[in-house]
């Protein structure tokens, strides 16, 4: 195992960044070494998060303390805006990207993974780092190869910017590699009103809800004669996302391009 990886946090005023800091300043492991954001600079980022000052100051400008801080690993909670600038400055720093922001095209991940073999480092992409929702992917891609007939439903809180869900993407990208496509339902069905049946992705549906209150939950449901199959998984706070972020700040030592998707490290 690398000991002593020094990373930087970009959001690290956010919500979730303030869990990456905690998470990283737990590990002895880790050394934090860079805290970005807009908001809070030049604030001690351990004391905004209720922890001893850790002497690393919230910045603005990620290119200067990428350089400065001669950080490792860059993990990226941002939002689909920025993420991608922030990568490739991160890269052209020789910082390697640990994302977990969605919104990523097919383009986007090509460009970053060229530009990541172009200076010799690896990135990881994942639309979600929770080993319980990789575990749901993982089921739902062994189900369809016996039960094609599928639907996933994905709920997030109102404030998300992105539907469907990157973690619903990357789910039906699995099902589809294990189902041949077809067109579901009846061929005859209407639409009375616009959208209700969902988004169409390789012949199946995703369905997307945003209400207050939700945090993050996703459920594949498979149907076949006389039977239905539901596989959920249902996320209650930040702090379960960490294990798998761990994982990966880690992993990424290791790596050559980028790897999209965290199930690539779960066996």
């Amino acid at each position: 195992m690398n000991s002593n990886i020094k990373v930087a946090v970009a959001g690290a005023s956010g919500r979730m960044g303030r869990e990456v800091v905690k998470m990283v300043l737990d590990d002895p492991t880790l050394q934090l070494v860079a805290a970005v954001d807009r908001s809070n600079e030049g604030k001690d980022i351990a004391k905004l998060i209720g922890y001893d000052e850790c002497g690393v100051l919230v910045s603005s400008e990620l290119d200067a303390v990428l350089l400065q801080s001669k950080a490792d690993v860059l993990v990226d909670f941002t939002t689909p805006h920025s993420v991608m600038a922030n990568s490739r400055i991160a890269i052209a720093n020789r910082v390697r990207p640990v994302i977990g922001t969605t919104g990523f095209t097919p383009d986007d991940i090509e460009e970053l993974d060229k530009l990541c073999r172009e200076n010799g480092i690896g990135g990881i992409i994942a639309p979600n780092f929770s080993i319980g929702a990789i575990l749901m992917m993982k089921f739902a891609a062994q189900a369809a190869k016996y039960m094609p007939h599928v639907e996933i439903i994905e709920y997030h809180g109102d404030q998300k910017l992105d539907a469907p869900s990157g973690t619903s993407i990357k789910t039906a990208e699995l099902i589809a590699a294990n189902r041949e496509e077809f067109r579901q339902g009846n061929p005859n069905e209407t639409e009375t009103i616009e959208g209700a049946r969902g988004g169409l992705y390789n012949g199946f549906r995703i369905h997307s809800v945003r209400l207050p209150g939700v945090f993050a939950q996703q459920e594949v449901i498979f149907g076949g004669h006389g039977q239905t199959l539901k596989i959920r998984h249902d996320s209650y706070e930040r702090a379960g996302y960490m294990p798998g972020v761990n994982i990966a700040v880690k992993k990424v030592m290791e790596l050559q391009g980028i790897v999209y998707g965290f199930e690539h490290f779960i066996d």
